[in-house]
């Protein structure tokens, strides 16, 4: 598969674009937090070096068949605040949505607007029938996040992830799939 170019995605407060190697320091600055990577199932970073390493991946994902990565740019200062994805990519049929945002913007609701613009651009434009999201039971922020998106709750995987540490955690299911999202646009609300 090639390249897939990620569109610029705008919302009322947000531009969400491919991760640039130009974000490090503001990623950095959120993902060495230790609050932060392991709520996502990631390792704090470690130093600026080793999140320039995590960009280059994050750009290189097309190698893999996989989308890449959109930075959530907040448009008033231009700060990348965090990522949105879909990842775990098959064309044509399904993608899992990610997302992290800085805990020095949480409460203000950019993943929920990053999350929604990325899930319609999956229907929208990949063509997708389904776009699933996991988050540990005890992530309640992302949970909530799953659930203001109307995303449908499918239920807990248990012991359905293993962390960069060996620990194993249950986490909850949620999904939309491309009926669901045409009928809430067609009723307004979305």
């Amino acid at each position: 598969m090639g390249k897939i170019n990620l569109p610029l995605l705008e919302t009322e407060r947000l531009y969400l674009r491919e991760v640039e190697e130009s974000d490090t320091y503001d990623m950095y600055e959120y993902a060495q937090l230790p609050n932060v990577g392991p709520v996502a199932g990631w390792e704090p970073h470690i130093s600026p070096s080793y999140t320039k390493s995590v960009i280059k991946m994050f750009r290189n994902k097309y190698q893999y068949g996989q989308l890449g990565v959109f930075a959530i740019v907040l448009k008033s200062t231009g700060k990348m605040i965090g990522t949105v994805e879909l990842h775990t990519y098959v064309k044509g049929h399904k993608a899992e949505l990610g997302y992290t945002v800085s805990p020095y913007f949480w409460g203000n609701g950019y993943a929920y607007e990053a999350s929604k613009a990325v899930i319609a651009w999956g229907f929208d434009e990949l063509m997708l029938k389904r776009i699933e999201c996991s988050a540990y039971t005890t992530n309640f922020q992302s949970n909530r996040v799953c659930e203001k998106l109307k995303l449908t709750y499918e239920g807990i995987k248990r012991k359905g992830y293993m962390l960069y540490d060996g620990s194993v955690h249950d986490v909850s299911c949620y999904s939309i799939t491309d009926d669901d999202f045409y009928s809430m646009v067609r009723k307004g609300e979305w």
